[in-house]
């Protein structure tokens, strides 16, 4: 497992890290979920993310029993705060109240002293920026957050933020969560150079567009039963990438990735981390099998040539966007 600084920051996570977005305390039973966790730790991961609206707690509480007997220092722990968590009005959004009390409950549920990285999960039109910034700027100078990031965020709301943050002497967000694959790639736009310049990194998810990058789906083809596809409680996104020509064009991504001796899951991987403004790609996994096939990404150099071939193929989904 290969390193890379988050941002401009001194903190070092792990160019795969695992996710826990529609799987532990989901749709995967606990047991399993340690399984892949612990799989995770022990072939290097370091960097473990989760938000406190992943099945209203559990997945926070089901990462938190599975970390526990880890040296805190030895592991990144990242969350979420944004969406609801309650039905009163003042239970979602960025609010200095909702940003504070829910840090406390997801203090509790993973069982921690603190978090590594504090993740605002979307952007808040409803809350001034200044007031979450100083929210969270407070919780750091409390210990209870070591940094401050924030999820799915324009160019303009993090170039926004970063200004402001200056303006009033706040410590800087380090990092974005956007999500980046093969299919998607709305970020290289103006999301990657912005925060490449105002120092944040990003740690993507969905790097393998919900499982689709693994070549499991087939043009024509039943989904298979027992994948994500076929799950009614976690398909809701996978959907949209489910036609014969995305599908087709993930068959010649698999031929290419056969050339180079790898699975397609790895070269979809090594192909998000070809960015230098990418810190971590985070995966999900429902068995440690998943985990061991994906971690060797990790380093893998993607040549030219074949970067060339790539962009060949998705040149031709390049208008594709996904509901997600």
């Amino acid at each position: 497992m290969q390193y890379r600084r988050l941002g401009r920051s001194g903190l070092k996570v792990s160019e795969i890290g695992l996710g826990s977005w529609l799987t532990y305390g989901t749709a995967v039973e606990e047991d399993k979920s340690a399984a892949c966790i612990h799989k995770a730790y022990e072939l290097g991961v370091t960097f473990f993310d989760t938000a406190n609206a992943y099945n209203k707690g559990a997945a926070e509480r089901v990462l938190g029993e599975a970390l526990k007997e880890y040296q805190r220092s030895s592991y990144v722990l990242a969350t979420k705060v944004f969406f609801s968590m309650g039905k009163g009005p003042n239970e979602r959004g960025l609010s200095r109240k909702h940003i504070i009390e829910q840090c406390e409950a997801s203090l509790k549920r993973l069982g921690v002293d603190y978090i590594d990285l504090y993740q605002c999960h979307r952007y808040d039109p409803e809350t001034p920026v200044d007031e979450t910034l100083r929210a969270l700027d407070d919780l750091v100078s409390q210990g209870k957050i070591l940094y401050a990031g924030v999820s799915e965020w324009s160019a303009a709301q993090i170039t926004d933020a970063v200004h402001i943050a200056r303006a009033q002497h706040l410590r800087p967000l380090i990092s974005n969560q956007p999500i980046y694959n093969m299919l998607v790639r709305y970020i290289e736009k103006d999301v990657l150079p912005v925060s490449e310049k105002e120092g944040l990194g990003q740690v993507v998810f969905s790097p393998l567009a919900q499982g689709i990058l693994t070549g499991k789906y087939k043009p024509g083809q039943e989904v298979p039963s027992a994948s994500r596809a076929a799950n009614e409680g976690t398909n809701t996104w996978i959907n949209s990438y489910l036609n014969d020509d995305v599908l087709t064009r993930v068959e010649k991504l698999a031929i290419i990735a056969k050339s180079l001796d790898v699975e397609l899951s790895q070269l979809a991987l090594a192909w998000v981390l070809r960015q230098p403004g990418v810190s971590s790609a985070i995966i999900g996994a429902s068995r440690p099998e998943q985990v061991e096939q994906n971690v060797k990404a990790s380093g893998l150099e993607i040549p030219q040539n074949i970067l060339d071939e790539i962009d060949s193929v998705l040149e031709e989904i390049r208008g594709f966007v996904p509901i997600w």
